[in-house]
């Protein structure tokens, strides 16, 4: 399920709870104290990275807010469909024949068949810049299946590196809140001779600040960059299924065994059974 989901059950039991008790809600919705909290984590996020993974935080976030996983089922069993058209087309017509397809894939026929495949620009560049390597080179398919390797991990290390970002921004927000309770005694200080009942009032705002911090690393922050990070998996595993097609057909494999071989390549949840996948490439034929 998407990640608001989980959120909004922290924002409940947290906020719900406190409501229970009776608490005030005025001591904890202080707009000053969010701008120096929040304020400074932005100030440091950018301070840290290029805009580059700036923009790749806010849409990871987005992606958790709104969608359950990166692929399902379905679109595993779409790739492999996919690759086995490919391997099908160069198994009968040449390694040559495919070249058209894999210059211009928005008017191929095969590629075209597939139009979530044909609209993941990330992928649709690993399939191409694969099969260009094979048609203008020698390579083994030793040598082939080392420079996929490289290049997924290239990939995923940009694809996760917002979430690593992310989660050192979390790890600074307990401390931010301390600036931020430190700030408030520093004010309550200053206002000494007040009665005890204004003290109190100033330093339970101070002590907000503290509280904002630790909820916002522990309850959203934290879990949001593991879940942005499990989605750069999720993409990872998607390329190692394409690798392992592709090597294992280059290798002298039938289109149908390569295929055989990337299907055991999938994660056991999202992994369609023999019999599921033999009737869909039936149906293709």
């Amino acid at each position: 399920m998407p990640s608001i989901v989980g959120l909004l059950v922290v924002i409940i039991c947290v906020f719900g709870g406190y409501a229970l008790e009776h608490g005030n809600f005025s001591v904890i919705i202080q707009p000053v104290e969010w701008l120096i909290i929040f304020g400074a984590a932005g100030g440091s996020l950018l301070t840290a990275n290029p805009m580059s993974v700036v923009k790749g935080i806010v849409q990871g976030v987005i992606k958790c807010l709104t969608k359950p996983g990166v692929y399902t089922k379905d679109d595993f069993v779409d790739l492999l469909l996919l690759l086995n058209d490919i391997f099908k087309k160069i198994k009968k017509e040449g390694l040559i024949s495919i070249e058209q397809d894999i210059e211009n894939p928005e008017a191929s026929k095969i590629f075209s068949s597939f139009p979530k495949i044909l609209t993941n620009h990330v992928v649709l560049d690993f399939i191409r810049d694969t099969f260009r390597s094979i048609l203008t080179t020698n390579l083994s398919h030793f040598e082939l299946e080392a420079l996929l390797e490289n290049e997924i991990e290239i990939i995923h290390h940009e694809l996760a590196e917002p979430a690593h970002r992310l989660s050192s921004l979390a790890d600074s927000m307990p401390g931010l809140g301390l600036v931020a309770a430190v700030l408030g005694i520093i004010l309550t200080m200053g206002k000494i001779d007040e009665p005890p009942a204004v003290l109190a009032h100033h330093l339970s705002i101070a002590l907000a600040g503290t509280f904002i911090g630790i909820l916002t690393c522990y309850g959203f922050m934290a879990p949001l960059s593991a879940r942005m990070e499990r989605m750069a998996n999720e993409e990872k595993e998607y390329l190692m299924v394409i690798k392992q097609a592709i090597v294992s057909f280059i290798a002298g494999g039938a289109p149908a065994m390569a295929v055989e071989f990337a299907r055991r390549t999938i994660p056991p949840h999202m992994r369609p059974s023999f019999s599921e996948l033999e009737a869909k490439l039936k149906e293709r034929k």
